[in-house]
């Protein structure tokens, strides 16, 4: 049997306990010598900065790392990921599904299978229902994905692919759209996408009385998909039809009760409160119908939970579907675009002088006041993203380090933010590159998206900072980087004037 070909895992997390479960039934799979499995297993740990408990991986056969996101969705989680990998094919896998005995020969086979215009294999998804009872309206909807058109719950993409397209559209916060998303630019940029032969598990998640009526935020993502794919979006990405239509009409009558009630003309109002009861009734007449009977576990619960959720799922769909409509009504296709410039600082924009506290020292790099100048006259955000782990090490003091900011400022030009990580590197905080703390700062002060933002520094540090966060970024070598972050890093510019063009082609020179 030919050996497959070279490829790296991916799993978004949230730190669900199921994470373990997944890696387990990773590493217990069939590997041999002629098939040892990935080449890396990279987490993406999309909780917010804020949680301080550590993402602890278990021991791996493989190289593995975790990634930190911020919490800005599995689109962003994803796209954070593959591109911290090398390898010809990365293997999205979420953190809740289970690799069933037999799936990597499958996996395997379904990558050999893929022709050189597949853009993508997805595995074939089962969803595990109770024996004992009808399933639940929460436990229906996680089926529905045994039957969902390209869901990256386990779907192994060609790296080459993504790069074509960009990755996944960071503007999907949340799972279900994003993939559909991707499924469709792929597509329409030539691309086929094939259903494999593997096979993967995909239990109920735990869930809350609320989560019906969370999951309507996704309405806004509905809007999005519009924008961006026209009315008929549902129809070229495969997904059902939805029920949001009865849900403008049940709001729709509901606000006509009140209205009518509050100018005194009680017999439209009588009439349109009985239409919104019966399309609420059949709502949750249609909810309750495959669901467990009265007397089966779980029966009277589920009962209650579709009452008076299918009372709220109309006014909560309709109000996010409005929400998402006003903020992409100008959307346009996903194209990244660098808005800001974050700049580290020693080796970047100045000569490296180790752990310097001297404003006098400063030397700015040739080009650095070009470059930044013409950034500023195109309207492009600047600004410095530093390392300083001279303060933890007791070797400079934040003044100092303020001071030379400062100079720096002075000798180039004043920076739109300023991000400096006083911390060592074995204090684990989220701000330290190649973390992604001071990128994600820098975007939120300057009013962007981090993919509006890029990052341009000399170390592999940088880069990886700039991909955790979702930004843009340009490794401009020197005397400190080291091969392998030449190898790994997207864009290589010689200078900085090179590297800025890479990222703002239609920059105008200062005059």
């Amino acid at each position: 049997m030919n050996p497959g070909p070279s490829w790296s895992v991916v799993v978004p997390t949230v730190g669900r306990p199921s994470l373990d479960a997944l890696l387990a039934g990773l590493v217990g799979q069939d590997w041999s010598a002629a098939e040892p499995g990935p080449s890396s297993v990279v987490v993406c740990d999309d909780r917010p900065l804020s949680s301080t408990v550590p993402l602890v991986l278990p021991d791996l056969p493989w190289p593995s790392r975790v990634v930190r996101t911020g919490g800005r969705g599995p689109a962003a989680a994803r796209n954070a990921g593959w591109r911290t990998t090398a390898d010809p094919w990365v293997a999205f896998l979420d953190d809740d599904v289970l690799l069933p005995p037999g799936w990597a020969r499958a996996f395997l086979d379904d990558l050999r299978a893929a022709g050189p215009d597949v853009a993508g294999t997805q595995a074939r998804l089962r969803v595990p229902l109770p024996t004992d009872r009808r399933p639940t309206d929460w436990e229906r909807s996680t089926a529905g994905l045994e039957h969902a058109l390209w869901a990256t719950a386990d779907m192994a993409f060609r790296r080459s692919a993504l790069r074509a397209v960009q990755g996944f559209d960071e503007r999907f916060p949340r799972a279900y759209r994003e993939d559909a998303d991707l499924a469709l630019r792929l597509r329409q940029a030539g691309w086929r996408l094939e259903h494999g032969s593997r096979t993967t598990h995909h239990p109920v998640r735990p869930a809350d009385d609320r989560v019906s009526v969370r999951v309507q935020a996704g309405a806004a993502d509905d809007a999005l998909m519009r924008a961006l794919h026209g009315r008929r979006w549902r129809e070229l990405a495969g997904t059902g039809r939805g029920r949001f239509p009865w849900h403008v009409v049940t709001v729709g009558t509901a606000v006509a009760a009140v209205g009518a009630a509050s100018l005194g003309r009680r017999g439209p109002a009588t009439a349109a409160a009985a239409a919104w009861l019966l399309l609420t009734g059949d709502f949750a007449r249609r909810r309750i119908g495959p669901g467990p009977r009265l007397g089966e576990p779980d029966g009277a619960a589920e009962w209650r939970r579709m009452a008076w959720t299918s009372a709220v799922i109309p006014f909560a769909a309709v109000r996010h579907r409005i929400t998402g409509t006003i903020a992409h009504r100008q959307a346009m296709p996903w194209r990244p675009v660098a808005r800001a410039v974050l700049f580290d600082r020693d080796g970047t924009l100045i000569h490296d002088v180790p752990y310097n506290g001297d404003p006098a020292r400063v030397d700015p790099v040739p080009g650095a006041d070009e470059t930044l100048g013409a950034l500023r006259g195109s309207s492009v955000a600047v600004g410095l993203v530093t390392n300083q782990s001279g303060v933890a090490r007791g070797l400079l003091s934040r003044a100092q380090v303020d001071a030379v900011n400062g100079r720096v400022a002075e000798l180039l030009g004043p920076f739109d933010t300023v991000q400096v990580c006083p911390h060592g590197p074995a204090s684990a905080c989220p701000c330290r590159k190649p973390a992604a703390g001071m990128v994600l700062r820098a975007a939120h002060e300057l009013g962007l998206a981090p993919w509006e933002c890029a990052v341009v520094g000399d170390i592999g540090a940088d880069i990886d900072a700039a991909r955790a966060a979702g930004a843009r970024a340009v490794l401009v070598p020197t005397a400190a980087t080291r091969p392998e972050e030449v190898r790994s890093a997207e864009l290589v510019a010689a200078d900085l004037r090179e590297a800025v063009s890479m990222l703002v082609p239609d920059l105008e020179r200062p005059r």
